[in-house]
Parts: C-alpha cells; sequence; structure tokens
C-alpha cells in the first residue's frame, strides 16, 4: 500500500482544520478530545486508501461528519461515529476494537453502518435489513447513514456511467424518502436534486435552462407578489422574514410526467415562504392562521388547496399551514406560514425537536413507526427482498387521519382500505374482518379509506384471512400478519408450483436448468426460486409465455438436427448447416455480457439475448436500462419505471447501460390516451392521421363520450419514439383534442 505524499497529508490536515471551525464552539474540550482522538485513529486506519476520485479516503469521512454536525445537529457520539463509520468495511480493524477505544455506543452505531458480505444480488437489500435491525434500537445510525449518502451523491461524477444510474436510482428509491419520513426535507431534496442530474441528465439540463430563461420575469412577479403582504404585515407589527423559493427540478419533472403536462403548464413553479417571530403571550397556530388571514384578504385563495399541518401536524413532525392563491398576472401562488421553530423543525427534523424540548410527541409516533419495523424484522417469513418491497410503501408520510368510533384517531398511509385499518388496530381484528362501517354507511374490506372517515370494523368468527387480500393492502403491518397467517401453508404452495413450473419446462422440450429457472424469474420480475413457485402454487401467476422466455428458436434447430442425422435421406450439407447453426447459438448463449460496457439492443437479433420489461414497455428510442437475469440475458427497463427502481435498490449490481441501435422494421404495441371536445368526425379525423398518414396499424381504439367530453384509448403498434413523438405531435393539432399521451402500462 502506498502511502500519502505530503500534499495529500496537508491537504487532509486543511480539511480537518475546516471541519473543527464548524464544531469548536458547539463542544466542551472533553467532546473535541474524543472527536480528535477518532480523526487521528480513523486517518491512520485509512493511511493509503483512495476513493476512485483518487481522493484520500478519510476526506469522505470528515465530509460526513461534517454533514452530521452541520446539517443534522447531532451530537460527538455521532460524529466520532462518523469519522469510524468505514473503518471496519474497509481496514482489518472490527467492531470489537472499536468498541475498547470509543465505547459500546459508538461500537454499536458503527455495526449498524458497517455492510455485510454475500452475494451480490442480494447485499443491498440484506445490508439495509441490518440498518434497520438497528434502527429501532438508534435512530442515529440511519441519520449517519444519509449523510454518508449524500456525500457520496456530491462526489458521484469520479464513478462509471452505469454506476452513477445505480446509485441515484438506489437514491431515489429508498434514500429519498427515509430522509422525508425522518423530516429531513433540505437532505431530501439534495438528495433529489443529486438522483434527477444523474440519472436524466438532459431532462435536468433542460429544466435548469428553463428557469433561468424564465428568472427575470419570475423575480418580477414574486416582488410584485410579496410587496403588499410585506405592507400589511409590517401595518400589523408582525415580526417576520419573507422569502420564495423554486420548485426543485425534480418535482417539476415529476408533475411534468404524472400529469403528463408541459414545462409551462406546471403552475405552482415558486413558494413563498413567510417566517413569523412569535409573541410570546400568543399561541403559535393563532398567529399564523392571522397571517394566513391577511394573506387571503389580499389574493384570493384556491379553495381546495389550503392544508393545516399545524393543528395535526405531519407524522415526522412537520407543521405548516400552506395556501394557493391567485397571484399577479393569472398566476397561482403557493405560500407557505410558520414560525421560526416550525421553520427550523421542518428543514433539519429530528435533530431540532430536541433543540426546541418538543420531543415527547415526535419521539412517541417515531416509536410507534419504529415497533411497526420491529414487528416486520421479527416475522419469520420476511426476507430482504420481500421486506425491502414491504418497508417502502410506508416510508412517505402522504398520510390520512380516520377515526374510531369512540374518537381515537389514526395515521394511514394513503390509499388504505378497510382491512389495512382492522390490522392497525389489532391483528385478531384484522383476521375476522368481513367488512366496516364508514360514516353509518355499510362497505367492504376492499374500500378504500378518506381523510375524517369514521370507521366501526365488523367481524365474524367465521372468517379467515385470504391470500388476495395482499391486493388490496398498503400497509406493513397489514401485509405481514396476512403473510403470516399463510406462513403454514406456504411450503404446500412451494411444492405444487414448483410441479407446475417443471411441467410446463418439460412441455417446452427444454432442459431444467438452473439458468432456464433464472431467465423465468427475471421475467416476472421475482426475487428467486421460491417466490416463482410460491406464486404460481397460489394461482397467482400463469405460465403462458415460456417459448419467449426460453427462446425456443435455439431448441427448434436442435430437434431439427437431430431429425436430420438420423433421417434415412439424410444430406451431408445439411447437416453441416444446421450444425454451424448450433455451434453459434451455443457460442451466443455461453457468451458472458460485459456489464462494464453498454448493451447494445439490435434489431431481430437471432440470438434472443434480451427482452423487454412488461410493466413499463419500452420502446427503441426511449431511454432505458438493462437487469441481467442471466449471465446472457437482459431485462430490458425504461429509466424511471418503478419495477427499474426497485432493482436498482435492491439488485444494483446486475444493472447494465443500454443503448437502442436503429429499429425500423419491427414495431412494438403501445398505448396512446387521448381526451378533448367531442364532435361529429373527430374520431375518422384521428383514424386518418394514424394509418393513411402515418401508416401505423392500429389493434383497437376505443372511444367513450361523456356530455361533450371524450377519452380515447388507442393500441397502436409504433416502429420507435420517433414515430410516436410525431404521431403524438400531430394528434395534439386536431381540433378539439385536448390531451395526447402515452400509458406504460398496457392492461391497467
Amino acid at each position: 500500500m502506498q502511502l500519502f505524499t505530503q500534499a495529500e497529508i496537508r491537504h487532509i490536515e486543511d480539511r480537518y482544520q475546516d471541519f473543527l471551525k464548524v464544531i469548536h464552539e458547539k463542544f466542551d474540550e472533553e467532546r473535541l478530545a474524543r472527536i480528535e482522538k477518532a480523526f487521528r485513529f480513523a486517518n491512520a486506519a485509512h493511511e493509503g486508501i483512495k476513493r476512485k476520485s483518487g481522493e484520500p479516503y478519510i476526506i469522505h469521512s470528515i465530509a460526513v461528519a461534517k454533514i452530521v454536525a452541520k446539517d443534522l445537529a447531532l451530537g460527538a457520539t455521532s460524529i466520532v461515529a462518523s469519522l469510524l463509520h468505514d473503518v471496519v468495511e474497509d481496514t482489518e480493524y472490527t467492531v470489537a476494537d472499536i468498541e475498547n477505544m470509543f465505547g459500546e455506543k459508538v461500537a454499536h452505531i458503527v455495526d449498524g453502518l458497517t455492510k455485510i458480505s454475500g452475494d451480490f444480488d442480494s447485499r443491498q437489500a440484506l445490508s439495509l435489513k441490518k440498518i434497520l435491525t438497528t434502527i429501532s434500537d438508534d435512530v442515529r445510525v440511519i441519520l449517519i447513514k444519509l449523510a454518508d449518502r449524500l456525500h457520496n451523491m456530491q462526489t458521484l461524477d469520479s464513478m462509471m456511467p452505469q454506476k452513477r444510474i445505480k446509485i441515484a436510482g438506489e437514491t431515489l428509491f429508498l434514500y429519498v424518502p427515509l430522509a422525508h419520513r425522518l423530516g429531513l426535507y433540505a437532505l431530501k431534496h439534495e438528495l433529489e436534486e443529486l438522483s434527477f442530474q444523474h440519472k436524466h441528465p438532459n431532462e435536468y439540463n433542460q429544466i435548469r435552462y428553463m428557469l433561468h430563461n424564465q428568472e427575470e420575469k419570475r423575480n418580477y412577479l414574486i416582488d410584485k407578489f410579496i410587496k403588499p403582504i410585506k405592507e400589511k404585515l409590517n401595518e400589523e407589527n408582525v415580526e417576520f422574514t419573507i422569502s420564495h423559493r423554486l420548485k426543485s427540478t425534480y418535482s417539476i419533472w415529476q408533475k411534468m410526467q404524472n400529469k403528463g403536462v408541459s414545462f409551462n403548464e406546471v403552475y405552482d413553479l415558486m413558494a413563498i415562504r413567510i417566517v413569523i417571530k412569535p409573541k410570546p403571550e400568543i399561541s403559535e397556530k393563532r398567529q399564523c392562521f392571522d397571517v394566513l388571514s391577511t394573506v387571503t384578504d389580499i389574493y384570493k385563495p384556491k379553495p381546495d388547496r389550503i392544508r393545516d399541518w399545524i393543528t395535526i401536524p405531519k407524522i415526522n413532525g412537520y407543521e405548516s399551514l400552506h395556501v394557493t392563491v391567485m397571484g399577479p398576472q393569472g398566476k397561482w401562488v403557493e405560500v407557505q406560514i410558520r414560525t421560526e421553530r416550525m421553520d427550523e423543525i421542518a428543514e433539519h427534523g429530528f435533530a431540532a425537536h430536541y433543540r426546541y424540548k418538543d420531543i415527547s410527541v415526535y419521539e412517541a409516533e417515531l416509536e410507534n413507526w419504529i415497533e411497526k419495523i420491529r414487528e416486520h424484522l421479527q416475522s419469520p417469513e420476511s426476507d430482504a427482498f420481500e421486506f425491502l418491497n414491504d418497508f417502502k410503501l410506508n416510508l412517505y408520510d402522504n398520510e390520512i387521519n380516520v377515526f374510531t368510533p369512540k374518537g381515537d384517531m389514526y395515521f394511514m398511509p394513503k390509499g388504505s382500505t378497510v382491512i389495512d385499518f382492522a390490522y392497525e388496530i389489532h391483528s385478531d381484528l384484522g383476521n375476522k374482518c368481513i367488512g366496516a362501517k364508514i360514516n353509518q354507511n355499510l362497505l367492504p374490506i376492499t374500500h378504500v379509506l378518506e381523510n375524517g372517515d369514521q370507521i366501526e370494523i365488523l367481524t365474524s368468527e367465521k372468517q379467515t384471512p385470504k391470500l388476495d387480500w395482499l391486493k388490496y393492502t398498503t400497509s406493513t403491518k397489514a401485509r405481514t400478519k396476512i403473510k403470516d397467517a399463510f406462513k403454514l401453508e406456504k411450503n404446500k404452495h412451494i411444492e405444487k408450483g414448483k410441479i407446475i413450473v417443471e411441467e410446463a419446462i418439460k412441455k417446452e422440450n427444454v432442459p431444467l436448468t438452473f439458468n432456464n429457472l433464472k431467465k423465468i424469474i427475471a421475467h416476472y420480475n421475482l426475487n428467486n426460486k421460491e417466490q416463482l413457485y410460491s406464486e404460481v402454487g397460489m394461482g397467482f401467476l400463469e405460465l403462458n409465455e415460456l417459448s419467449q422466455i426460453l427462446g425456443k428458436k435455439s431448441q427448434n434447430k436442435l430437434i431439427k438436427y437431430w431429425n436430420i442425422t438420423f433421417s434415412k435421406k439424410k444430406k451431408e450439407e445439411e447437416v453441416e448447416e444446421v450444425e454451424k447453426d448450433i455451434e453459434e447459438e451455443i457460442e451466443n448463449s455461453t457468451k458472458k455480457i460485459d456489464k462494464q460496457k453498454p448493451f447494445i439492443l439490435k434489431e431481430g437479433h437471432d440470438n434472443i439475448d434480451f427482452s423487454l420489461a412488461k410493466c413499463c414497455n419500452p420502446i427503441p428510442g426511449e431511454k432505458v436500462i438493462g437487469y441481467l437475469s442471466s449471465d446472457d440475458h437482459v431485462i430490458i427497463h425504461k429509466i424511471g419505471c418503478k419495477e427499474a427502481e426497485k432493482l436498482l435498490s435492491s439488485k444494483g449490481e446486475l444493472i447494465v447501460t443500454a443503448e437502442w441501435t436503429k429499429f425500423k422494421k419491427q414495431s412494438y404495441l403501445s398505448r396512446i390516451h387521448i381526451n378533448g371536445f367531442d364532435r361529429v368526425g373527430i374520431v375518422n379525423e384521428v383514424s386518418n392521421v394514424i394509418s393513411k398518414e402515418n401508416n401505423i396499424n392500429m389493434r383497437s381504439i376505443k372511444f367513450d363520450t361523456t356530455e361533450g367530453i371524450f377519452e380515447g384509448e388507442l393500441f397502436l403498434y409504433i416502429h420507435n419514439t420517433e414515430d410516436l413523438n410525431k404521431l403524438i405531435s400531430q394528434l395534439q393539432k386536431i381540433k378539439g383534442i385536448d390531451n395526447v399521451s402515452r400509458v406504460e402500462n398496457l392492461y391497467d
């Protein structure tokens, strides 16, 4: 191992001294001495070790400690653990060594942060499960992990392109919602922006460019909007600061994707934040509502866009009033109103509660959330990937408040059903649930709850849990309890499914090999063969695409070869020709895909070495990534596909970059949604544009009209994105059509 140069040693020392300036006034001499000891130890342990960028590794540890101290405002123990967080993973020192030198608490945190070894398919999911096991004892583990991830994202440029995409996808999938759940909004927004920048660089730059172009006009409108508010609040002797912020590029892009709108159609690009210094003799809530009244006296509010998170704060402790009002030149503007205390909690989350002695309520909610994690971790049926998928459901605090008949309030994830609520109250209530009375109306277990519902669960002693309840559950707790109820039946389903799968493979005249099983598992986005057998055994999965998945073409050539070889009328040249074909197939099928190079997608490729994911149905020209389902087969997903996000997080080492070549012959089924104002002849015009002007084949076309408004669903065979974009542009020009968009899922 090569030692650092004098220049590198000076660089390390300079970075450490800069860090000390941030923390020096916060801690006494004893705590500073502990931090100094941790730095010197970590520096010696990482001697000669460098990051991909060529920078000494200890610089990363210092940067993480700085984020922990400055942005998260954690104490000396957390800072010491941050400086040591990679020592056990990257050097010969053990957790026991850390405990002997720095104590049990620091060692426990470092152990939680240390990645575990294992095969690369499951390492990330298992590592997350270990971190969350530790969070149930000490929330500082996840806070330091988030700081570690933030610095990794800030220094991502030194990574290979496929590695950047993998890390960015993993960050968006898991670490961003974790930061959101803990109320770390400033950290969350930076993680989002950095992930978006690396995962979708073109879209990121385009939105930044458009925001820059509108900056002068935007500043004029903001000044004009703020002026009367300032004047009125000053008249009322309110102490306040007023600022504005732009919607992040990632949030803008998300809205464009989810709503199917253009950049210019995103109406809430900017938000105004009013932070008041409250008078001690009047409640904070009342003072915030007084300011809200002042704002709505000046500007008319949008009735469905008033949010009160002061009366009932979000589950992560967020408090604020939000109102969207009509500003100058017909532009909607969001106004956020909060006190200084609320503002700091909104930006810095968990740690800020301690500073304001307002930790009891938040700790209780945090403990409830952690208890749910504990329950799921203790479930014997909870493997790493299943845990990751279910845990992800409960990360965002997009929640509703519902009530029991006695008036007790419960927080539930948005989209929760009656069965979710039954299990939230008690497992036995969930197991025996047959429906509910909601606001005095009798409704089934599948009914989706709404904010403010009062719910009385109805039960029957004859009722037992059903596997199809999993289709109607959102909460981790409900899903875990339903799965637990069926754990005794699981082996029966696996045995039954195994027989069905093996018989189906034999019918295809292909060998029953692990490689073929892997292709089937990957095609259906499953995690392992046990899950495949279980899904088939329970009847959730039908194996009706095995010919395509397993590549019957090669098998047919093999059969043809043997038929010719043993035919009395065999011709030597025919045998030689087929032998050559088979040799090519074998050579192609045994050729491992190089993960370091982009996977090139070619039209009409004889070797079936890739397939298109059914969850997002990519078409040539779209930005895609590949998932290695085996050494010689890739499943292609759109970048941004939810299943791809899941794979990036749990199986990132199997992700490769992918690039299309020209696709002009083969066509792909695509689903187009259109709507607008109905008029005579519009369907005929749409058909002419599709078939006559663009020569595109239609599988089906359906229009529904209600009170002069029509909705249309078109299933078309498209060659590539160039043809698709051209078609959409032409359809949008037809008089009466308001919106044309592609729907990724063909069959929802």
